[in-house]
């Protein structure tokens, strides 16, 4: 088993990162484990967990260390994560989470707290009476940046590593809004000296299982609680924007380029889009992993048109961009038969994921006098399954369901004054 190649005591924090789930350990926290194997030095991780401290119970015991599983047909290897140092429960001790930010050691702030975390409320703009409150991570850097504001010390780079379109502006929008309300003397300050880059992010990462930890715990003789599983393929795509120094992470496998727009819309569109559509229609056949219901020849057939059909002619790749390829990629990495990635989870908050996965295509081929037989088929699938006795994990739940019990539930979530804002409208 690989090991972490440098002293970790050595090294300073200089990463803060907010929403420390399974993702962010088998994906950025991989990155910046690899650039400080690479004689980067100071890049240590400190992790924030908002609500739940389960991520704390499982590594603040074990010094923050963990192993990741790669799976694959072929086997699995596995490889133990130096670079988060600790993780910090903001709902515990919300001071030390602004202290963290606040620290002169600290050059960026990163986040996956999935689309839902940002608190946006009806089109698009920040709730800024759930953003004051606790836990809200404008809160936390509103704070952090007050005091480094206050000590004299420079701003931040602010990483959003979430599924939006254009998650970079959209945080930095969404981060001014709430300046403006609770620390008006800020804004000047942030807008100078603080950047937030665009960022793809790429990897599937299931839920870790007991059975998992049981199978590592077989293989080293000890027990790791914080293990996370994920297939080889990782991809990160980073715009070149940051406020200060950051980790040589386009030397271990990141792209830094001047552009993420066709890789986010591709990623988003075509990789996120086909999962979703995968979950409900997978769910609605019977099938709880990924692998089963790509499996499914009818499903499958849906999902090639969606991706190449629907989705790849409404991107303007980039050059050297072949989305056919991507396209063959994914359906390759969908049927991993080593990664039980469980439809469920794809399936949950499908309120804040459909919009930008699924909408923005059905709007741009609308708008063409195109229809997409595949996406309706997935909208129709996700109404059954917010028909069915399926647990409905969405902030919307309630609503979700009574919306979709109506006769024109189509028309009560997506038509003019739906629950879902859109530029498409049903046919």
């Amino acid at each position: 088993m690989r090991a972490p190649g440098y002293d970790r005591s050595a090294h300073a924090a200089g990463i803060v990162h907010i929403g420390i789930g399974a993702f962010h350990r088998a994906h950025q926290a991989v990155y910046t484990d690899d650039a400080m194997n690479a004689g980067d030095r100071d890049w240590g991780i400190i992790g924030v967990s908002l609500r739940s401290g389960d991520v704390a119970a499982q590594l603040n015991p074990q010094d923050g260390l963990y192993t990741v599983s790669r799976r694959s047909a072929a086997g699995t290897d596995l490889r133990l994560i130096g670079a988060v140092q600790r993780v910090l429960v903001a709902a515990d001790n919300p001071q030390s989470v602004i202290d963290a930010i606040a620290a002169p050691t600290t050059h960026i702030v990163s986040f996956t707290v999935t689309e839902k975390g940002y608190l946006r409320g009806p089109g698009g703009a920040l709730d800024l009476a759930a953003a004051k409150g606790l836990p809200s991570l404008y809160h936390f850097v509103g704070a952090g940046l007050a005091a480094r504001h206050a000590a004299g010390l420079p701003g931040l780079t602010l990483l959003s590593c979430d599924n939006l379109a254009g998650n970079g502006a959209v945080l930095r929008t969404l981060m001014r809004q709430y300046l403006a309300a609770a620390h008006p003397d800020l804004g000047d300050w942030f807008d100078t000296e603080c950047r937030c880059p665009a960022t793809m992010i790429d990897r599937i990462v299931p839920a870790t299982t007991d059975a998992d930890r049981a199978a590592i715990e077989t293989q080293l003789g000890v027990r790791d609680e914080g293990a996370v599983a994920t297939e080889g393929f990782s991809q990160w795509v980073i715009e070149d924007d940051f406020a200060g120094p950051r980790p040589r992470w386009e030397k271990v496998g990141a792209q830094l380029v001047a552009d993420v727009a066709p890789y986010e819309t591709a990623k988003l569109r075509m990789l996120n889009g086909a999962h979703s559509a995968l979950a409900y229609l997978g769910l609605g056949r019977g099938h709880e992993y990924v692998h089963q219901a790509i499996a499914d020849p009818d499903i499958r057939a849906v999902i090639e048109r969606l991706m190449l059909r629907e989705a790849a002619p409404t991107i303007a790749a980039a050059p050297g961009q072949d989305l056919s390829a991507y396209a063959d990629a994914l359906l390759d990495r969908f049927a991993n038969p080593a990664l039980d990635h469980r439809l469920i989870q794809i399936a949950m908050d499908g309120s804040q994921k459909i919009p930008q996965r699924w909408l923005e295509t059905l709007a741009w081929q609308q708008q063409r006098g195109a229809r997409c037989a595949s996406l309706e088929a997935a909208v129709a699938a996700w109404i059954a399954f917010l028909r069915s006795d399926h647990p409905i994990d969405d902030p919307l739940a309630g609503m979700l369901r009574e919306a979709a019990a109506a006769q024109d539930a189509l028309e009560c979530l997506f038509g003019d004054g739906g629950l879902i804002a859109s530029d498409w409208r049903p046919a």
